[in-house]
């Protein structure tokens, strides 16, 4: 049996001001005794909970194996590129933008912050606010953070289960409370938060400003495919993939060692079947990784599930087209 082999890893709660205690249906069990707004389920700290690997970090995986984990379109090899979390938005997100690939680097990161968000569930009226008016100005913006009137400067974006947004670096941003997402991002926490609606946090004006885009690609992304396949969204950072499946899935990466894949459950459960390793069972919040050495591997329902795929674009890929309605 190699070395180097599919591993499921257990998800990293992290607390947040905005966050619930329930988490359900996601996750059943009460987790801390503060509220959780994030469950990361491929972060570096994150362990492996399956194979010989058992009880190593992602980070320390990606040390040791590199790009045979990772796969050649990940820069740097050591480092985990993408970084897949649900979230769980009880209140409001603060109105916040990340860098770009060319501002993160200029800092010492080795990229920026380009996300999306897939909404699993969504409550009557849920919405994100997503950049900045036609016509707003960063100087307005500015005068309107001082005011206290930042998110009226922004698109109102109403959400509802099956929708994908895209979220460019630079693009002024914001969750609202009512539904839950699966946020798939370029593997950085770097985050400038502009507005924060009263609260006493630290706010960042300044670098977020220099990191702001009056103009961006973001918006909602129409799915590529039918019914029991669709792309949710291909853009230069990653792509992001649905499949509804009653029937094993045999699936193989785009160009093989490219890119590491990674597989999450949404509903129902399956698990995931490579030549030369154990199967490897997981349910709804779980994440396996299929490394960049393995090109092809096969899912198999137990019953039914609906999974998302995510992993880096093996050629150059154009911005996605998007919408603000």
């Amino acid at each position: 049996m190699p070395d180097l082999q599919p591993f499921l890893l257990i998800p990293e709660f992290h607390e947040r001001i905005w966050g619930t205690r329930d988490l359900r249906p996601i996750y059943t069990r009460i987790v801390g005794d503060n509220p959780i707004g994030e469950a990361w389920l491929t972060g570096e700290s994150c362990k492996v909970a399956s194979g010989p690997h058992a009880g190593e970090t992602l980070g320390a995986l990606c040390k040791k194996f590199g790009a045979a984990l990772t796969g050649s379109k990940a820069k740097p090899a050591d480092r985990f590129p993408l970084l897949i979390k649900f979230l769980f938005p009880h209140e409001k997100l603060s109105v916040q933008v990340h860098p770009d690939d060319a501002r993160a680097q200029a800092v010492g990161e080795p990229w920026g912050k380009t996300e999306c968000w897939y909404v699993v569930s969504a409550e009557p009226g849920a919405k994100v606010l997503l950049g900045l008016k036609p016509d707003t100005s960063k100087t307005a913006f500015e005068r309107a953070i001082h005011e206290r009137t930042a998110e009226n400067l922004l698109n109102e974006i109403d959400v509802q289960a099956g929708d994908l947004i895209y979220v460019d670096a630079g693009t002024v941003h914001a969750i609202c409370p009512g539904a839950i997402m699966i946020e798939t991002q370029q593997n950085s926490d770097t985050t400038y938060r502009l507005y924060d609606y009263g609260r006493p946090r630290e706010l960042h004006v300044e670098h977020g400003l220099a990191a702001t885009k009056e103009k961006t690609h973001a918006g909602k992304v129409k799915p590529q495919g039918d019914g029991a396949h669709s792309v949710l969204v291909a853009s230069p950072s990653f792509f992001v993939e649905r499949f509804f499946a009653k029937e094993p899935l045999h699936l193989r990466s785009e160009e093989p060692g490219a890119s590491a894949q990674i597989v999450v459950a949404v509903k129902g459960s399956a698990a995931v079947h490579c030549p030369g390793s154990e199967p490897i069972a997981f349910t709804p919040g779980e994440a396996v990784v299929v490394p960049a050495e393995f090109s092809e591997f096969e899912v198999r329902p137990q019953w039914e599930c609906e999974l998302l795929r995510m992993n880096l674009p093996a050629h150059q890929v154009p911005e996605p087209t998007t919408t603000l309605i």
